[in-house]
């Protein structure tokens, strides 16, 4: 039963909120910020749960569409988004409740999108929107709601809320610095969707579903190096403006597996076997980011 749980939320696949949430914290180490762990652990509860909510909708949608069996009866395989859901939004809520309305505005706007990637009637994932979306709420979203609730407050934003009048500040740099740091989960975590909708390409038209692949055509490679190559000159950015310690820079290493991989890819565009090389290569530069940032500091 476990396993088939499993296999139906393919909690497998959940390495891109993961590595994107323990990037995060590993940066805070690096900057010396008190991190909050009751939020951030009430957080990654909730996180987690609504990653596994959005694929368990997804998989229930694509039976409909294109046959595919599911783990469990529909009925108990729709009882259990209910139940995730459920799960993931009290978690949310209760987070929500310690902070402020930011963290209930932004964890709304994910829940929402979330939901419609694969349903309603025109859900995300039948626009060339994928790439785009799963980038920004994996690789930066997630970074944001960390940061919010462990730097101390005013750190990013401030607002002030009326019946006459409503004023949000942002800070700038700190949000430069967060968007700098966030390009790496969002480039590679957009590339494994790209590389799905790549591989699918023409089983995606046969059922209507028409992804970026669909409307650049031949551009579609060139935007999968490139978004590689925009992980690594992030991390290059961070060493020069001194937000990183230059000892980071050991993870730009991975290059060369990570080189090797996408010459696979460019050679061949099959699910079966080259798809999951964008997972190896997400897998190769969010690791050795993670790992490198925590090694600077502790030293």
């Amino acid at each position: 039963m476990i396993q088939k749980f499993f296999r139906y939320t393919e909690l497998r696949t959940k390495i891109t909120s993961i590595f994107t949430f323990f990037m995060s914290l590993a940066f805070l180490f690096y900057q010396k910020v008190e991190i909050d762990w009751y939020k951030t652990g009430i957080f990654f509860l909730g996180m987690l749960g609504f990653d596994l909510t959005t694929t368990a909708i997804n998989n229930y949608i694509d039976s409909k569409d294109n046959g595919q069996a599911l783990e469990f009866k529909r009925k108990t395989s729709l009882f259990i988004i209910y139940g995730l859901f459920a799960f993931s939004t009290v978690f949310g809520l209760y987070l929500a409740y310690m902070t402020d309305l930011i963290i209930l505005l932004v964890g709304g706007i994910c829940f929402v999108c979330g939901i419609f990637y694969t349903y309603g009637p025109l859900p995300i994932s039948r626009m060339p929107l994928g790439e785009l979306v799963s980038g920004f709420f994996y690789g930066m979203l997630i970074p944001f709601i960390i940061f919010y609730i462990s730097y101390p407050e005013g750190t990013f934003l401030e607002y002030s809320l009326s019946l006459e009048q409503v004023s949000l500040t942002l800070n700038v740099v700190p949000f430069l610095v967060l968007f700098l740091l966030s390009l790496i989960p969002f480039s590679v975590t957009a590339n494994i969707m790209l590389a799905n909708n790549i591989c699918d390409l023409e089983k995606d038209i046969l059922v209507k579903r028409y992804t970026l692949p669909y409307y650049i055509g031949k551009a579609a490679l060139p935007l999968f190096v490139g978004l590689y190559g925009l992980s690594f000159i992030s991390l290059i950015l961070m060493v020069v403006f001194q937000i990183l310690s230059p000892i980071c820079l050991v993870a730009l290493l991975v290059a060369v597996p990570v080189w090797k991989n996408i010459q696979r890819f460019l050679q061949k565009q099959e699910k079966a076997t080259t798809f999951d090389i964008s997972i190896k290569n997400f897998i190769f530069i969010m690791g050795a980011v993670t790992v490198v940032i925590f090694i600077s500091a502790m030293i």
